[in-house]
């Protein structure tokens, strides 16, 4: 492969951002079986972004640089980075700053096939980066790329059923799979296995069909009476500690979690009566109500889990401006995967736990204090830039402080999950 003509630049030329200053979303991308098979990024000030303005080789360095700084394997939990690039982006290898074992390279739409892009494709594939077609419709301009994609995207939205059997048929074969994106619906995802797709991108697993009847199972019930204990106005260590050995496995996962290296305890925790006395009531309630709302997921996708423990970790390290009220929001963003947890409505997860009413109001899409701040925590996970610089000005927040905050919430669950056995 060619080296990259910028990689000889001093880093000094264009000062690289902390990795922490800039807002990156992670969309997920799943298996038939809804495992997690990679992660779409969309930084704030992305490489689009940053090209349109300078078209300097440094500018858009700088991004891939902040992306290698923060890690892939925190921003894509160890899963692979889908990187969308445009045609300057592939004839300047900026993409080659990023470990290929790790990187999908996704080939916009905007990107004509002419003898460049093909050459480009063509080194990239040999570095062993992985070529994906983004937005690949029926009589694509991007035909001439075909033989060296190993995914090819398809808007559900954008294609009609019909064309997308079409698209299946014609360039799904052994080495080149097709990804369904924009798959919002357990239904559009059933629709989408039907017609042959072998990855699927977008929030049909948070959007499970709800059971509205029918009795809830044993294990499932179980933590949700857990919540119900340890979310009552007074707290009772002996119901507490009995509701805690009454299922071993869950006792199992607390005292894991508790002794794990991420909580930073001297001294080991033996028992549930001794992890109360060490923690005392507020903090034992946090991770007691931690470790039930996962231990609650029984084989859901991991990302929902983690998504989970991001959520509840940066509502809690908000900067005050965004916290109005004595509300517990860590608690509040464990809440908000429940209904998806335990595939029910969230006014019946809601009904059976004391929760205070502005986290209730705000996880039903009512007036609350809180609402404003629960939606920031979803436009942040889903890359809606425009919705998020609205809400940090309503908050006084930068967006470097939410990066910051966010950042650091991607890192510690990360950590979580990986420490206590959570997933």
């Amino acid at each position: 492969m060619r080296a990259n003509p910028y990689a000889a630049e001093s880093v000094e030329d264009a000062p690289i951002p902390k990795p922490c200053s800039q807002l990156v979303a992670r969309q997920p991308i799943l298996t038939g079986d809804q495992k997690i098979y990679g992660y779409e990024l969309l930084f704030r000030d992305g490489l689009k972004n940053y090209v349109a303005k300078e078209d300097t080789p440094s500018a858009s360095r700088n991004t891939l640089d902040v992306a290698t700084l923060m890690g892939l394997d925190v921003l894509c939990d160890g899963q692979l980075a889908f990187i969308n690039c445009t045609r300057d982006d592939l004839l300047r290898d900026y993409v080659t700053l990023l470990p290929s074992a790790q990187t999908v390279v996704e080939v916009m739409e905007v990107a004509a096939p002419d003898e460049s892009v093909i050459a480009a494709c063509r080194r990239l594939k040999k570095a062993g980066y992985l070529i994906a077609l983004d937005d690949f419709e029926v009589n694509d301009p991007r035909e001439p790329l075909v033989d060296l994609a190993d995914i090819i995207k398809v808007d559900v939205k954008v294609s009609s059923p019909q064309q997308c059997a079409t698209l299946v048929k014609r360039y799904a074969h052994e080495g080149c799979r097709m990804l369904a994106k924009k798959v919002e619906t357990p239904g559009e995802f059933a629709a989408a296995q039907k017609a042959g797709f072998d990855y699927f991108q977008g929030y049909f697993f948070r959007r499970p069909e709800l059971r509205t009847s029918g009795p809830m199972p044993a294990n499932r019930a179980g933590y949700l009476r857990l919540l119900q204990v340890v979310s009552g106005p007074e707290f009772d260590p002996a119901a507490v500690e009995k509701a805690v050995k009454s299922d071993a496995s869950f006792c199992y996962r607390l005292l894991r979690y508790l002794n794990s290296a991420s909580f930073g305890l001297s001294n080991e925790i033996h028992s549930v009566r001794h992890a109360i006395s060490m923690l005392g009531e507020s903090e034992f309630k946090r991770w007691v109500r931690m470790v039930a709302t996962f231990g609650a997921s029984n084989g859901k996708c991991s990302d929902l889990l983690l998504s989970g423990l991001v959520r509840a970790r940066f509502c809690e390290r908000m900067p005050a401006a965004a916290k109005p009220g004595g509300a517990d929001l860590f608690f509040l963003g464990l809440l908000s995967v429940m209904d998806s947890v335990l595939e029910m409505p969230m006014a019946r997860v809601l009904k059976g736990i004391p929760v205070a009413q502005d986290i209730k109001a705000a996880l039903l899409g009512e007036a609350s204090p809180l609402r404003p701040l629960y939606r920031l925590m979803l436009e942040l996970e889903s890359g809606e830039w425009q919705e998020v610089k609205m809400l940090a000005q309503q908050f006084r927040v930068s967006e470097s402080e939410l990066a910051e905050h966010y950042w650091e919430a991607m890192q510690w669950a990360r950590q979580i999950s990986a420490e206590s056995c959570l997933q």
